[in-house]
C-alpha cells in the first residue's frame, strides 16, 4: 500500500477531538413540536384522502385475507369531516437503491426476532451480557464490499448505519414510530421516529434513538444515541429528484476486559455468593472505549431523456452522488493494565484514531424494455486517516495522518425478461493509494409470492483496514506498520424461497490471503496476521415453519465449515427453534402470540475480545458453546400497539453457568423484559 501524504506535528497542548453526543431531551423536543405543528397546520392533505360525512369505513385486508384492523383508521363515521382509510400501500419506505417496502405493523414472529437493540434478526450474532455492547460473530458474509477500507474498531459498528441502512419514507399522511425496550439495570432503549410530507412531493422523517443501561457487572455501562433526519423530493414535471440523509452516532461502552481466570471458577460452579455479578472483580475499572460518526449524504437524478408514450420507452438518466463521511475512535483507561505491556508514558492512556471520508461520483444510467438498464460511474473518494495525541517526550504530543485519494470505475446492468431477472455489477479501482476489484452477478426466477430461485457467483478483492495497516498507541505492543496483500474472494451462492415448503441459502467461497488479528505465539501481543493459504468456507441454511392450527413450530437451522484451518473459526452448527401459539382473542381486539425460542451453536473456538481496538481476534486453545438458551415470550397487538414480554435465557440456572459471549466474558443470566412499539396514523 502505498502513502500519498505522512504528516508528524509535534505540539505541546493536545486540543482534544469534540464529539458530537446528540442530546436525547433535545431531539425529543424537535419530535414534540413537530407533531404539535403537524396536528394544528396539517393543510396539505391531497383530496383523495378525504371522504364525505358518514360513509362507511371499508376494512382493508391483504392479499392472504388478514385485516389491517385499526392500524390506519382515520375517524369514527360519526365525525362531520374525517380522514378516508388510507390504503397501507400508502406508508412505504425505501432505500437509496429505491427497494420499496411497505410499512408494517403486523405482529409476527419476526417482529419478536428483531425487537432488540439492534432491531434485526440477531442469528448470526452472540450477544455479550449489556444491551449495547458488542456481538461475537457466528457467521461471516464475504460477499459484501466496499471501495474504503475499513476504518476500524469494529465491534463499536454493529448498530452503526451505513448508507445502505438508512430508510426514506412517503406517506400519505404523518406516521409516528415509537420502540421502548427495558435495558439492564437504570437505563432503557427508545427509538422514536416522525415522517411526514409538507406535499405530495416532498417528505421527510427526523428520528433518534437513545440507549443507556448500567449491566450487571462491574464497570459495563453504555451509552449510544442516533440521530437521523432523511428527506426526499421530486419535482412537478417528474424530471429532477434527491434523496439526502443526515445521520449523527455515537456510542460509549465502560471497558472492563471480563472477569478473571480466577473468578471463571467461581461462575461456572454457580457458588450462591457470586450470583450477583456485581460481585466479581473485572480485570480493571478504569478504562472507556467510544465511536462517534457523522455524515452528510446527497443523491440527485435528472432525467434528461424519458419516455413519451408507451411505445416509446427509452430513458436516459444522470445523478450524482456526493457524501462526507467521519468516524472518530477514542480508548482512555486512567492508568496502564500491566497484561498489555509497557506504555510510552505513565499516567492516563488516551488513544485517539480518526478517519475522514469525501466520495463524489458521476453517474449515466439508460433503460429500456427490450435491453434492460445499463448503468456507468466514475468515483472520486479523498480520505485521511490520523492519530492523535501520540506521546514525543514527557511535555509534547503530537500527531501522525495518511492521506490518500481512489478513482474507481464501476457499472451495472440488469434486465427482466419474463420471469427471469438478470443483475451484474462490475468495479475496479483505477488509480488510488488502494487497490481492488468487484464482480458479482446473478440469475433469479419468480413463479409467484410462494416459490422463487436465485444463483450468483462473485470475485472481488478488497484492501485490508486501515487499523490492520497502520496503528499507534499509548501501549508498545500496539504500535505497527504493515504491507498486507489484498484479501480476495471467489464465491457462488443460492437461493430457494418457498415458504411453504422450505427456504435455504447456501454460499461457497475460497478466500485467499484472509486477514486477522491474533496472538502472537500464544502470548498477549494482539497483531494483525494474514493467512496466506486458501480457506474454503462453505454455508448452509435452512428455514421453514409449520403449522398445527393455531400453533406454529418455526425452525432455523445453519451448517458451515472452515476445513482444518484455525484462524476463521466459526460454529460448525446453528439451531433456532421456535414453538408458539397465535391467535385473535377478545372478539379479535387482540392479537396474542406466546411460546418458547430455543438458540444453540456448537462448541467452537470463539474468537476473543480486546478492549483496546474494539476489535475480536481468533484463538485456538479455548473452545466456548454447546449450551442452550431458552426464552419464553408472550407478545400482543392491540389496535396499532404491539406489546413485547420476554423471559430471556430462563434455563440459565439448571443447564449450567457454562455460557459465554467470548472468553472471560459470561453471556447474561435469566432477566425478564418489556419492550412496546407504538404506530401514530395522523
Amino acid at each position: 500500500m502505498e502513502m500519498n501524504v505522512v504528516t508528524f506535528a509535534s505540539t505541546c497542548e493536545f486540543k482534544e477531538i469534540k464529539f458530537m453526543v446528540i442530546k436525547s431531551d433535545f431531539a425529543f423536543s424537535i419530535l414534540f413540536i413537530l407533531m404539535i405543528f403537524t396536528f394544528d397546520s396539517w393543510s396539505q392533505v391531497p383530496t383523495e384522502f378525504i371522504r364525505p360525512v358518514g360513509k362507511d369505513k371499508q376494512i382493508e385486508s391483504n392479499p392472504e385475507g388478514q385485516r389491517f384492523g385499526d392500524s390506519i383508521s382515520m375517524g369514527s363515521a360519526t365525525s362531520r369531516v374525517t380522514f378516508k382509510k388510507a390504503k397501507i400501500t400508502d406508508y412505504h419506505y425505501f432505500s437509496h437503491l429505491n427497494d420499496s417496502v411497505v410499512v408494517d405493523t403486523t405482529l409476527n414472529l419476526i417482529k419478536d426476532l428483531k425487537f432488540n437493540y439492534l432491531r434485526e434478526d440477531d442469528f448470526d450474532l452472540m450477544p455479550f451480557a449489556n444491551m449495547g455492547q458488542t456481538y461475537n460473530t457466528l457467521s461471516y458474509h464475504f460477499s459484501e464490499w466496499d471501495w474504503m477500507p475499513k476504518f476500524g474498531a469494529n465491534s463499536k459498528q454493529f448498530d452503526f448505519k451505513d448508507i445502505n441502512d438508512m430508510r426514506y419514507y412517503q406517506v400519505a399522511t404523518p406516521l409516528t414510530d415509537l420502540a421502548f425496550k427495558t435495558a439492564f439495570k437504570q437505563g432503557q432503549m427508545l427509538d422514536a421516529l416522525f415522517t411526514a410530507n409538507t406535499m405530495k412531493r416532498f417528505n421527510y422523517s427526523i428520528g433518534y434513538k437513545g440507549v443507556r443501561s448500567l449491566g450487571n457487572y462491574q464497570h459495563a455501562l453504555t451509552s449510544a444515541g442516533f440521530f437521523r433526519f432523511t428527506a426526499h423530493y421530486t419535482n412537478p414535471n417528474k424530471r429532477y429528484h434527491f434523496k439526502a440523509h443526515v445521520a449523527m452516532q455515537d456510542i460509549l461502552n465502560q471497558e472492563n476486559g471480563g472477569i478473571s481466570n480466577e473468578d471463571l471458577i467461581n461462575f461456572e460452579n454457580g457458588d450462591p455468593e457470586f450470583i450477583d455479578r456485581a460481585v466479581f472483580d473485572p480485570l480493571f475499572e478504569d478504562a472507556e472505549a467510544k465511536l462517534i460518526g457523522k455524515r452528510f449524504y446527497l443523491n440527485q437524478n435528472y432525467v434528461l431523456v424519458r419516455p413519451k408514450d408507451s411505445l416509446t420507452d427509452r430513458s436516459l438518466v444522470l445523478s450524482n452522488t456526493t457524501y462526507i463521511d467521519n468516524k472518530n475512535y477514542e480508548f482512555t483507561q486512567a492508568s496502564p493494565y500491566d497484561a498489555y505491556g509497557s506504555v510510552t508514558s505513565m499516567g492516563t492512556i488516551k488513544d485517539q484514531n480518526y478517519l475522514k471520508r469525501f466520495y463524489t461520483d458521476f453517474n449515466v444510467s439508460f433503460s429500456s424494455s427490450a435491453l434492460g438498464r445499463l448503468k456507468g460511474a466514475l468515483s472520486l473518494s479523498n480520505y485521511s486517516n490520523g492519530h492523535e495525541n501520540l506521546f514525543i517526550d514527557e511535555n509534547t504530543t503530537g500527531s501522525e495522518v495518511v492521506k490518500g485519494s481512489l478513482v474507481a470505475l464501476n457499472g451495472s446492468y440488469d434486465n427482466q425478461i419474463g420471469r427471469f431477472e438478470l443483475q451484474s455489477k462490475a468495479g475496479v479501482i483505477l488509480s488510488g493509494n488502494e487497490s481492488g476489484y468487484r464482480l458479482d452477478g446473478n440469475l433469479s426466477f419468480k413463479w409467484n409470492d410462494k416459490f422463487s430461485l436465485k444463483a450468483g457467483a462473485y470475485s472481488h478483492s478488497v484492501a485490508p483496514g486501515f487499523n490492520l495497516q497502520n496503528y499507534r498507541s499509548a501501549y508498545t505492543r500496539y504500535n505497527w506498520t504493515t504491507s498486507l496483500n489484498n484479501q480476495k474472494t471467489n464465491g457462488l451462492y443460492f437461493e430457494m424461497k418457498a415458504p411453504e415448503l422450505i427456504d435455504i441459502k447456501a454460499d461457497a467461497s475460497v478466500v485467499n490471503d484472509y486477514f486477522y488479528f491474533g496472538k502472537v505465539n500464544g502470548l498477549n501481543d494482539i497483531k494483525p496476521m494474514q493467512y496466506g493459504q486458501s480457506i474454503f468456507y462453505l454455508r448452509i441454511k435452512a428455514s421453514r415453519e409449520d403449522r398445527f392450527g393455531k400453533f406454529f413450530w418455526n425452525n432455523t437451522l445453519r451448517y458451515q465449515n472452515t476445513g482444518d484451518q484455525t484462524f476463521l473459526n466459526v460454529p460448525d452448527w446453528q439451531v433456532r427453534s421456535t414453538f408458539y401459539f397465535s391467535d385473535e382473542i377478545f372478539d379479535k381486539a387482540m392479537v396474542l402470540q406466546t411460546g418458547i425460542t430455543l438458540n444453540m451453536f456448537s462448541s467452537y473456538h470463539m474468537n476473543g475480545y480486546d478492549p483496546v481496538l474494539s476489535e475480536f481476534f481468533s484463538q485456538n486453545t479455548e473452545t466456548y458453546g454447546g449450551f442452550p438458551r431458552l426464552d419464553f415470550f408472550v407478545n400482543a397487538k392491540v389496535r396499532q400497539t404491539r406489546i413485547f414480554l420476554k423471559a430471556e435465557h430462563f434455563n440459565s440456572a439448571w443447564t449450567g453457568y457454562n455460557y459465554y459471549s467470548a472468553p472471560n466474558h459470561p453471556y447474561r443470566d435469566f432477566t425478564v423484559r418489556f419492550g412496546l412499539v407504538w404506530n401514530f396514523f395522523l
